[in-house]
């Protein structure tokens, strides 16, 4: 009797849940919830209905209806876009991508002005790189992510790279191949180098990499994509594209296994190989691989393969490429027949000179067309699409990079390319199927990849109502001196030819006589000093948003102050002046010391954020030393040559590894010139480099100024060094 009476219960439970669910509408559910995560007054203003798409394209609504405001959409991606206009346009407010970063939201939530129909101009709207999960999201715990994958659908990405937890996939594989768990861990680099396993660039570096970073990646990875495919996204999961442990040369001596190019100067041990397509053991390890990605992740049919990515490949014979492209899609499909190949076009940008119009053909079209979509993936600079024929017949879509390397430097064609972008948009007709983002690092400024996404949708913004948006969303109301301050830094000072490295004088490495290329200023300097003065007659600055734009001019501007005294200072040294090399050497000083406290102003701009979360991953004090190890190396001395390129202009690093480097520098000078002999370079980049590789494996708390007024901060710096400032831009 009472085993009868459960079973009723659970069948009317049951036949509850079905009719519930069957009268809530899922998308619905999922927009409600994201609207609750952002701020429960929000999540009690909006309401969300489901709507059919316009025409076939995605679609949002907005509208007062009964003292709510009515968000429609097609799905919930769309709802949540739709709710991101309400937010921009008539909150005045920025979402952060950090999830440490409360939502700034009025006393009062305004009503809708009149009804608004916005339709989708592309159907897919990608974002990510590979490097992006090294130089910003290695640390990321669960919390952080549901605060991104939020970001995100509030600015339409539906088509997000997701290679988080891929490693544990691999580690079943290589079992079955007969590897041991030692030999697997030692195979894989270290957390933030993993992009570059995972592109084929390099192995080993900076490992083994723990068990318990692979098991907590997996489950994070889970819940990454379950949020994910909730909000209407179709993940793009990772395929087999050639790269193999050096191992399985000896476990199968037969295999048709080959070394590939070194790259960045990293050597054996690090040096990787791969396994030819034709090789009957490819197709083996990619349907283990898939088979078991499935299991763990499921899948959405979209898979990025990209091998060869700043990679020699055997062979740049077209009828290799063409063969290699046609067997790597044939070991696709074999496995799952519904499988899309998305391929980075990088390297057509990158190894142009080798990826000939006939190479870059054969390796297209050998796939068949609309299977294979390419990512342009540096198209504020060069637009592949326009050299290669449309690629060839194959979807495109047309993406913004932006950010090497997280470099936290002014840049950003934001004005350029969003007019490069609305002439694609009218030029490459159907092939072009989205817009997307692939920038290899976060950092603070949000607006110019916000900018590229509102293109996906019939906004029709001219440039000046772009700007005054932005200003009044950063101030948070409508403000004169805030638009003044962007109108010159969206139409003058942001239109930097694009670059795949930049980084103010201070962090670059000290060099006798003269500056590093990659610190070269490209703007004007009176622009950007005009800009910071609007900002500086801003009554108060009170949103993230506005603090961020304080702190991003104003360590540019006094970071470019260093140049001109580290080459006033040089001159002096050259000419004995004692004198004046004490004076220019006091301000240099200065300069690496203020720069220090403004970036403290904000939290990820500072080190002591990045190494938290890199130490707050495990409990275990072996592998937080492990974490911050990793942490510290990539953005410092990185390894191979690529020595400063994931320089950052940070709070701590500034205040003690850059002031290191540079107090290295002036203490040689001063011994120079007082005993009267040549400046001992080969001595100072002895002790230089002596700082920089005992820096990465400290362990010792990172001096960390705080800035609690950054406004109050950033007018007495431009009170402080108004001579050198007038100077300055003046030449």
């Amino acid at each position: 009797m009472k085993n009868s009476k459960i079973l009723l219960l659970a069948v009317s439970l049951l036949t509850f849940m079905s009719a519930w669910c069957n009268s809530v509408d899922l998308d619905v559910s999922e927009a409600s919830a994201l609207a609750q995560r952002l701020s429960p007054a929000l999540a009690r203003k909006v309401v969300f209905q489901k709507i059919k798409p316009i025409n076939g394209h995605d679609v949002y609504s907005i509208k007062n209806k009964q003292g709510n405001v009515l968000i429609c959409g097609n799905n919930a991606n769309s709802m949540a876009v739709g709710l991101n206009h309400y937010l921009k346009k008539y909150c005045l407010t920025t979402v952060s991508w950090y999830a440490d970063i409360a939502i700034d939201l009025p006393a009062q939530l305004p009503d809708v002005a009149e009804e608004e129909i916005i339709e989708a101009r592309v159907p897919q709207r990608f974002f990510l790189n590979y490097c992006t999960y090294g130089y910003t999201m290695p640390f990321w715990q669960w919390n952080d992510w549901e605060r991104f994958i939020d970001w995100m659908a509030l600015n339409g990405i539906n088509m997000p790279l997701v290679i988080t937890g891929q490693e544990s996939v691999w580690q079943r594989v290589w079992r079955q191949m007969g590897m041991t768990d030692d030999e697997i861990r030692a195979y894989f680099t270290g957390p933030t180098y993993l992009p570059w396993h995972r592109m084929a660039n390099i192995d080993a570096w900076c490992g083994p990499l723990p068990q318990e970073w692979l098991d907590q990646q997996m489950e994070l990875q889970q819940k990454i994509l379950n949020r994910e495919r909730a909000l209407n996204m179709r993940p793009v999961l990772p395929a087999f594209a050639g790269h193999v442990p050096a191992r399985l040369r000896e476990l199968f001596p037969q295999a048709n296994i080959v070394p590939l190019s070194t790259w960045d100067e990293f050597e054996p041990p690090y040096r990787t190989f791969f396994l030819h397509s034709e090789d009957p053991l490819y197709t083996k390890i990619q349907k283990l691989f898939l088979e078991e990605q499935s299991r763990l992740y499921g899948t959405n049919h979209i898979y990025g393969i990209d091998p060869f990515n700043e990679m020699d490949p055997p062979s740049f014979e077209p009828n290799y490429l063409r063969r290699v492209t046609k067997h790597m899609y044939e070991s696709l499909r074999s496995v799952d027949p519904k499988a899309e190949w998305l391929q980075m076009g990088w390297f057509l940008y990158y190894q142009r000179k080798d990826y000939t119009p006939d190479r870059a053909k054969a390796l297209l079209t050998a796939v068949p067309k609309g299977k294979m979509t390419m990512l342009d993936y540096f198209c504020e600079y060069k637009e592949m699409w326009r050299d290669l024929d449309g690629f060839y017949g194959q979807p495109f879509i047309w993406c913004y990079l932006g950010n090497f390397g997280g470099n936290s430097n002014i840049q950003g064609n934001v004005m350029a390319a969003c007019e490069k972008l609305e002439t694609a948009l009218h030029e490459a007709g159907r092939n072009m199927v989205g817009i997307g983002s692939t920038l290899e690092g976060l950092e603070v400024q949000q607006m110019p990849y916000e900018c590229i996404f509102e293109k996906a949708w019939n906004l029709h913004k001219t440039h000046e109502q772009v700007v005054n948006d932005v200003a009044d969303r950063h101030a948070g109301r409508r403000n004169e001196a805030s638009r003044q301050a962007w109108d010159v830094l969206y139409n003058q000072v942001l239109n930097i030819k694009p670059t795949t490295f930049v980084g103010p004088l201070p962090v670059s490495y000290p060099m006798l006589n003269k500056e590093h290329r990659r610190s070269a200023i490209t703007y004007d300097p009176q622009q950007l000093l005009q800009t910071w003065d609007y900002l500086l007659q801003q009554d108060s600055v009170t949103t993230d948003a506005g603090k961020i734009d304080l702190v991003y001019v104003g360590r540019q501007l006094i970071g470019d102050l260093f140049y001109g005294e580290k080459r006033a200072f040089d001159r002096a040294m050259r000419f004995g002046d004692v004198n004046g090399m004490h004076a220019h050497a006091q301000w240099m000083t200065e300069i690496l010391r203020d720069l220090d406290v403004l970036n403290s102003a904000h939290p990820f701009c500072t080190v002591g954020k990045w190494l938290e979360q890199a130490r707050d991953l495990s409990p275990n004090p072996q592998l937080k030393d492990y974490y911050e190890m990793n942490a510290r190396r990539l953005i410092t001395t990185w390894g191979g040559d690529l020595n400063d390129y994931a320089c950052r202009n940070w709070s701590g690093l500034m205040g003690e590894y850059y002031a290191r480097r540079w107090q290295i520098y002036l203490e040689e000078a001063f011994k120079s010139v007082e005993e009267k002999r040549p400046f001992n370079d080969f001595a100072r980049r002895a002790a230089t480099d002596k700082w920089q590789e005992s820096w990465p494996v400290s362990t010792a708390l990172v001096p960390q100024p705080r800035c609690y007024d950054v406004l109050g901060f950033s007018r007495g710096l431009r009170a402080k060094y108004a001579s050198l400032l007038h100077s300055f831009a003046a030449n």
